[in-house]
């Protein structure tokens, strides 16, 4: 017993000469998503060390 139906073929997305299964082109945004959020978001920053020599 599984949850998707596996003996189906997928569906495809074709522009031009790409073609894609829609599951890839899932997991791809998913990545692209992630990575993003890696670039943007503000992770463990320290403010203590961008502090220059000359303040009090």
């Amino acid at each position: 017993m599984s949850a998707v139906a596996a003996d189906t073929a997928g569906t495809y997305v074709h522009w031009g000469w790409i073609q894609i299964s829609v599951a890839n082109l899932v997991v791809i945004g998913l990545m692209l998503v992630v990575f993003a959020a890696a670039v943007f978001l503000p992770l463990g920053r320290h403010p203590e060390r961008y502090e220059t020599e000359d303040q009090p």
